[in-house]
């Protein structure tokens, strides 16, 4: 991501320490001296699902629980820093001794930071591309970042290259790899019975979103897929974002033409000879500035920039 400038780099590294990245800023130890606050809140979805998000700060990407007779399975397991906290809320849904299967919809550490201690004794599942990232280190270098290899408690023991199903608590749980989009290994659960679909990152819901262009994803990618999405489950679903609220297909569709039009605006100012921070200076139209929260306005546009020019 060499076109990345550097106002835009440090923006995104911020983003990388406070949600518990390898380098070090001043951003880290904000973080750090305010983990304490930063708590885990509960949705009910309906009497075997729910929801835990982050309260006053960051704690990682959405969490689907199913919780029943079969025992408990969880859709991403957050920071590693909150993986004491994501326990807590286990405990109070069924007791985390009843935790079964761990999912992880991509590789990302803030899906898949409670890998490590809750893999000790729950079998975790994910794409194959999951496995081979969090087997091995991995890097941002546009970011001066690295992620050590992970410990083999952390590793998906079940992988599949297209999809899978698990029959749990009542319903067949879904699994389908879309490829190319935010990371090269995401993938998108969907529980049957109860019309809930978890996306992982391939929509972050009213927010600017990080697709890693750097390991195997893509701008591009990610709008393909989320067309896809969007035909693929009934109008009425429940839509787990892998940040933001939770959200519907009317929501989607925003982001989704927020995709398109980003990458029409990028394209079409590349088209007539302009530079990336050109593109910048000019920003995105306003009906899409407050989206700059994780991601801020610059460096989304040199992430599309990026995606375009591979």
């Amino acid at each position: 991501m060499q076109s990345i400038n550097i106002a835009a780099r440090l923006a995104l590294a911020g983003f990388f320490a406070v949600s518990g990245g390898v380098a070090a800023s001043a951003h880290e130890t904000h973080q750090t001296a305010q983990a304490e606050d930063i708590q885990i809140g509960t949705t009910k979805l309906n009497d075997t699902l729910a929801v835990l998000s982050g309260i006053n700060g960051f704690s990682g990407g959405n969490v689907i629980v199913s919780s029943g007779p079969d025992g408990m399975l969880i859709i991403d397991d957050k920071l590693q820093t909150m993986t004491e906290k994501l326990n807590a809320a286990l405990d109070a849904l069924g007791g985390r001794n009843t935790l079964r299967f761990v999912v992880n919809t991509h590789w990302h550490f803030d899906h898949a930071g409670g890998n490590a201690e809750l893999g000790k004794s729950a079998t975790i599942i994910a794409h194959t591309n999951v496995r081979k990232r969090l087997s091995t280190e991995q890097k941002l270098e546009a970011f001066g970042m690295s992620f050590p290899a992970n410990p083999d408690s952390a590793l998906p023991v079940i992988t599949y290259d297209e999809s899978a199903s698990i029959h749990l608590n009542g319903e067949e749980i879904q699994l389908v790899h879309y490829p190319a989009s935010h990371t090269d290994t995401d993938t998108v659960v969907y529980f049957t019975k109860s019309n809930v679909v978890h996306t992982g990152d391939l929509f972050f819901n009213g927010l600017f979103p990080f697709v890693d262009v750097e390991n195997g994803g893509s701008v591009q990618g990610v709008a393909q897929n989320v067309g896809r999405i969007l035909t693929a489950f009934p109008d009425d679903v429940t839509i787990v974002p892998g940040h933001g609220p939770i959200a519907t297909k009317a929501d989607l569709r925003v982001y989704h033409r927020m995709l398109e039009d980003s990458l029409a605006l990028v394209s079409d100012a590349i088209a007539a000879g302009k530079s990336l921070e050109e593109i910048q200076a000019a920003g995105v139209p306003e009906e899409w500035k407050s989206w700059a929260a994780l991601i801020d306005e610059p460096t989304w546009l040199a992430i599309v920039h990026t995606s375009l020019s591979q």
